[in-house]
């Protein structure tokens, strides 16, 4: 896939461009069937499919939220619209002269740069100073422009519309189970592999200790099945999200104990999927009680993990 760094960057094309409107942060189920739809008019048309992604997400110049919120970091993103097919990737940079264009001039600045045969979006989808413009705003565009607007409908799982809003919903409650069918994979944290204090070793449990991202969403607190890509592999693991308040009041600490794996990690770059949330986070009375509920928690993920099918 070709990734292209602004627009004014767009290369010209010897065919036609079908380009996917959007943020796209999480590529849902519903992104990914918004995409896929675009690919298919692009290969009908003998032409290229172009995915539009802003960066940073609009709401982090509009109204920055007081605490993480993204499902996807850029890079994520990227690959995730690499492994969908996607011909180009178009990274537009948000900032506060785009935030107050008028919805004519955004358009006229893609028909500028881009060879625009068909543009697809959402039913939802708005831009342009005050989220003025609409689909139907587009689709005038469109018929003064030359190019034809698409509109995919979104998806729907157990009656709820996929959304990336509800996704975020679900993983601040814990529900990274119902989260995983909406984005259509496990949720995923990467992060280096920090030192800890050693206590998890001195409990008969050495866990590999990720600091929570500043940008992305971490987990309710709580203890979670999961599985963790390490260098060596993937495998299977209990996480525990959490301030360990049997010890006393500490920071945010994202805990991974690998099951039936003991190598170094400190240093490397490691992926967690949360699968399957076990239970909320505690405080035990004793530390023999705690190694009692921790030994209950691997032996839970044991059972969880190999009926997990990816989301």
């Amino acid at each position: 896939m070709e990734i292209i760094d602004g627009l004014e960057h767009f290369p010209k094309q010897r065919v036609p461009v079908v380009v996917a409107l959007g943020t796209f942060d999480g590529v849902h189920i519903g992104h990914q069937a918004l995409i896929r739809h675009a690919l298919g008019r692009a290969r009908e048309i003998g032409g290229r499919c172009a995915v539009l992604t802003f960066d940073p997400h609009p709401l982090q110049v509009i109204a920055p939220p007081a605490e993480p919120f993204l499902l996807t970091t850029l890079q994520e993103r990227l690959q995730l619209l690499a492994d969908l097919g996607a011909d180009m990737s178009v990274i537009v940079r948000f900032d506060p002269v785009l935030r107050r264009m008028p919805p004519d001039r955004w358009i006229a600045m893609l028909v500028e740069h881009i060879r625009l045969a068909e543009a697809v979006c959402g039913p939802n989808y708005t831009f342009g100073h005050g989220r003025a413009g609409t689909v139907a705003t587009l689709a005038d565009e469109g018929h003064d422009h030359g190019f034809v607007v698409h509109v995919v409908p979104p998806m729907e799982i157990d009656g709820v519309t996929v959304s990336s809003t509800v996704i975020r919903t679900l993983l601040r409650k814990g529900d990274v189970r119902k989260a995983g069918r909406l984005l259509g994979r496990w949720y995923g944290i990467r992060g280096t592999v920090v030192r800890g204090d050693g206590r998890g070793n001195a409990l008969g449990f050495p866990t590999a200790n990720l600091q929570p991202p500043t940008d992305k969403i971490t987990p309710a607190q709580g203890i979670y099945a999961g599985f963790a890509r390490v260098p060596s592999g993937m495998g299977q693991a209990a996480v525990s999200v959490g301030t360990r308040p049997t010890f006393g009041p500490g920071q945010l600490l994202i805990e991974a104990y690998l099951i039936d794996v003991s190598v170094d990690l400190y240093g490397a770059d490691i992926d967690l999927y949360f699968v399957e949330r076990l239970r909320d986070e505690l405080k035990f009375d004793s530390i023999e009680e705690l190694i009692r509920q921790m030994h209950a928690d691997v032996e839970q993920a044991r059972a969880v993990l190999p009926r997990a099918l990816p989301a």
